[in-house]
């Protein structure tokens, strides 16, 4: 099956992003376009627009065309900024890549993408090696202006050309490739009712690349004439420590997961006060993190952003003040963005009646074009509709809406309030997951015949946890229990095998042993069992004490951060941080904590890298003195 995108083909027209870029840099060529203060690099927008220019000349050297697709492994970082927009200006769409995910899953996407070519970082060419990139495929970095003599091409396309393509996970095993035409970015962007971006704005960029905020941020800023200002993952600094910088560098304008929104509120509800505009998303947002920063020090706008990648980053909004959230009991995902259609629908694809509970589905022009190189799955979930029935009578593109499977019902002053998933896919740590991805991922390892995974928790002590089906050699004496001994070896090696092919936030932090499984009354297995015994499983596992620090005060206080943070109720010095629940979340809150409790400088990655609560106590203590 071809995996190559389309062109409209309705005549070229200026309707592509990187032509609204074009606009801010005629109105203000001198002005800061992208700063990165880690590095101190900063481009004008004119130098931005010739850099950019250098990278669409490039591409097109190199063959690329309009409708090509090419992909950028880059971090956050300027050349990533420029790659982006040279790769628009060239006509072709980019496909962001996380580098944080297996090499494994990489290779499998470009595969699927058939990519035209592959933007790396400077030095970095030799990864595309083992991410298998074809010999025919030119692998190129990010050129410096000038290069070519010329202001490089800056094509025409028409809004239904692919701006850029984003996977996500899938069902079927296989994550899938979102299209998102040039007109779904522009009404993200143009005439901004949930968020409004000037060019004295200074708009941060802290999303992972292959997390489709970063849409919002780069795209956001810079139609805008704003500054993209870059920043670290909030996982490379202490937590204050990147507050501060988000202060020092003047961030008028934020996106931030929920779960780091909820850490922020928890550790620091003060911190995000100097801010005009803040966008929290990803996931449900908890009601007593919103009013504890509206009553601390509340940004001058707070907004509860929801929409899938299908819906290019916001489909709705929420603007969160003491008054809106008065006599609520949870957060509203809120009214429809600008040029969005909101449907709350019957299985029939018809209208429920206000506050009954139905499919959300949306429409309008921010709506993606579809799956890439899967047109059965587009078809299921970009279906025709109209208001005066469920199918539109022509089947035009501008009647299709996106079936969300999030379940949600209409209160009476007309916001939507999320009530549930219709499938079983979850949100964690703004990541979207299917559920069925990781238990087909298990069984296809060979370590088990049957795995059920499922969401344990909310908030930033959220976490996935697993149940396996023992192989018929091995055997536990209960039937169900958590994994010990031999199990606990092949739960570690089932780990181990997923984390090859897994991102490492699709990894179960705790895994269940069932020796048998539990079977319903249709004679197949008893899901909604196995789910009661998944969040029954309390966090965490007794852990034997590593001998020298039994009552050591440092590893004492550490253990009793990590048991509070992790909601486990004995943390001993052998227990490993990641295999208790925790993630790198949860890992800046216990940074802030054992910073603040034992007076000492500790990286959140101390703790995500340590082996044992041990280790990292020995680590704390190396980095005091005062604690040796």
């Amino acid at each position: 099956m071809s995996s190559s995108l389309s062109l409209a083909g309705q005549g070229s027209v200026i309707a592509g992003v990187h032509h609204l870029v074009a606009a801010r840099v005629a109105e203000h060529p001198h002005s800061c376009a992208v700063h990165d203060p880690g590095t101190g690099v900063s481009l004008s927008y004119q130098e931005f627009w010739e850099r950019a220019g250098s990278t669409a000349a490039t591409l097109t050297e190199l063959g690329v065309e309009p409708g090509d697709l090419v992909a950028v492994d880059l971090h956050r970082s300027v050349d990533l900024v420029v790659a982006l927009l040279g790769i628009a200006r060239a006509g072709a769409a980019y496909l962001p890549l996380d580098g944080h995910a297996p090499t494994e899953r990489i290779a499998s996407v470009l595969d699927e993408a058939a990519v035209r070519a592959v933007v790396v970082g400077a030095g970095e060419a030799r990864r595309s090696r083992a991410l298998r990139v074809a010999p025919s495929t030119p692998v190129l970095t990010v050129p410096e202006a000038g290069r070519h003599g010329a202001p490089g091409p800056n094509a025409a396309v028409d809004e239904e050309n692919p701006c850029y393509v984003a996977y996500t996970s899938g069902s079927t095993g296989s994550p899938k490739g979102v299209v998102v035409p040039h007109r779904a970015v522009r009404r993200l962007v143009t005439g901004a009712t949930y968020c409004t971006i000037e060019p004295d704005d200074r708009v941060g960029h802290a999303a992972n690349p292959a997390f489709d905020a970063t849409t919002f941020e780069i795209w956001g800023a810079l139609t805008a004439g704003a500054t993209l200002v870059i920043l670290p993952s909030v996982v490379e600094l202490p937590l204050d420590q990147w507050v501060e910088l988000i202060r020092s560098e003047g961030i008028t304008t934020l996106f931030l997961t929920t779960s780091l929104f909820h850490t922020v509120a928890r550790e620091d509800p003060v911190a995000l006060g100097s801010l005009r505009n803040l966008v929290v998303g990803g996931e449900q947002l908890d009601l007593s993190a919103v009013r504890r920063v509206l009553a601390e020090a509340p940004p001058k706008r707070l907004v509860n952003g929801y929409g899938p990648t299908e819906t290019t980053v916001f489909a709705t909004f929420f603007d969160c003040t003491e008054e809106s959230l008065a006599g609520r009991d949870r957060v509203p995902i809120g009214y429809a963005l600008q040029q969005t259609d909101v449907h709350v629908l019957d299985a029939r694809l018809h209208p429920v009646a206000p506050g009954q509970t139905g499919e959300l589905c949306i429409g309008g022009p921010g709506v993606a074009t579809g799956y890439l190189g899967q047109p059965e799955r587009t078809a299921a979930s970009f279906v025709p509709y109209s208001p005066d029935g469920p199918y539109s009578p022509d089947g035009s593109a501008s009647s299709l809406v996106y079936r969300t499977g999030d379940l949600v019902r209409q209160l009476p002053d007309g916001a939507l309030e999320l009530v549930g998933r219709a499938d079983r896919q979850v949100k964690l740590r703004g990541f979207r997951i299917e559920l069925e991805e990781i238990e087909r991922a298990a069984v296809a390892t060979g370590l088990t015949e049957a795995a059920f995974v499922e969401k344990a928790g909310e908030g930033p002590g959220a976490r996935l946890v697993g149940a396996f089906l023992v192989p018929p050699d091995a055997g536990t004496p209960d039937g169900a229990t958590a994994a010990t001994g031999a199990d606990r070896d092949t739960a570690g090696a089932l780990a181990s095998e997923l984390s090859g092919t897994l991102p490492s936030y699709m990894i179960p932090a705790q895994w269940l042993v069932l020796e048998t499984l539990p079977i319903g009354p249709t004679g197949k297995a008893d899901r909604q069992a196995i789910q009661r015994l998944l969040q029954d499983l309390p966090a965490g596992r007794p852990a034997a004490a590593a001998p020298g620090h039994q009552n050591d005060p440092v590893t004492e206080r550490i253990a009793a951060i990590w048991s509070e943070l992790l909601k486990a109720p004995s943390v001993g010095p052998a227990d490993d941080f990641i295999a208790l629940g925790g993630n790198s979340i949860l890992a800046t809150q216990a940074a802030f904590r054992i910073g603040d409790a034992l007076s000492v400088e500790i990286d959140p990655t101390d703790i995500l890298l340590a082996t044992s609560l041990a280790e990292l106590a020995d680590t704390v203590r190396a980095a005091s003195p005062a604690l040796r």
